[in-house]
């Protein structure tokens, strides 16, 4: 029995270590620039240890992309329009250092063309679509706002944001122009009331949390 648990958290391990190494040399060459070779090289394993968990290159992207959408909820607070935008920016900066999430974006981005895309947004686009109708049902948002909509298109220029940002800086200005975004995104959205109060940088009392903070089991938004 004891040796039997011995190799299941072996097999943890090494899986851990194969998904790491995968998502640091997918975020520095690319998905279609990484090799198995050269993640194995990182990594430190055996040929062998690799296909045990991840058959492909294709499966270990996969498993990638789960990883960094594996997010259930967010915190609750007084405002859930506040929480989509603390959100927004404690991923911004998670994207500056974190290489499952620098991982994932490249390979939605290289692989968004292909017959069999591996792209996150349906995940991103209903986590706040789920914020974005609480927010409406707390009367933070205009009767007009349509959350499923406004869910889609603020994904789809937090995309360009990103991109842009890492083309012009590597990423270092990005949470600063994901709140230049929420800028522009919130007199559409928000009722006037909610402008005053509402901080498209982040609230300060979460400014230190990580990436890794956001896997904790939270209540859901809904």
């Amino acid at each position: 029995m004891e040796e039997s648990v011995v190799k299941q958290e072996r097999a943890v391990r090494t899986r851990a270590l194969v998904l790491r190494a995968g998502a640091e040399v997918i975020a520095a060459r690319g998905y279609e620039g990484a090799t198995i070779a050269e993640i194995l090289a990182h990594a430190g394993v055996t040929k062998g240890a690799m296909y045990f968990h991840f058959p492909s290159k294709q499966a270990l992207a996969e498993a990638v992309i789960e990883e960094q959408t594996s997010i259930s909820a967010v915190p609750r607070t007084m405002s859930r329009l506040q929480d989509a935008i603390d959100l927004s920016q404690r991923v911004a900066r998670s994207l500056q250092h974190d290489p499952l999430l620098q991982a994932g974006t490249r390979i939605a981005v290289e692989t968004g063309f292909s017959e069999e895309p591996l792209v996150p947004y349906g995940h991103w686009t209903e986590m706040f679509r789920s914020l974005f109708t609480a927010a409406k049902e707390a009367n933070e948002l205009l009767p007009t706002v349509d959350p499923k909509e406004t869910a889609e298109m603020f994904v789809a220029s937090y995309l360009g944001v990103q991109l842009f940002s890492q083309a012009a800086t590597n990423r270092a200005d990005l949470p600063r122009r994901v709140e230049g975004l929420w800028r522009h995104l919130l007199p559409g959205i928000a009722v006037p009331g909610v402008l005053g109060w509402i901080r498209p940088q982040g609230t300060e009392e979460r400014a230190e949390e990580t990436f890794d903070d956001m896997h904790e089991d939270v209540a859901s938004p809904t």
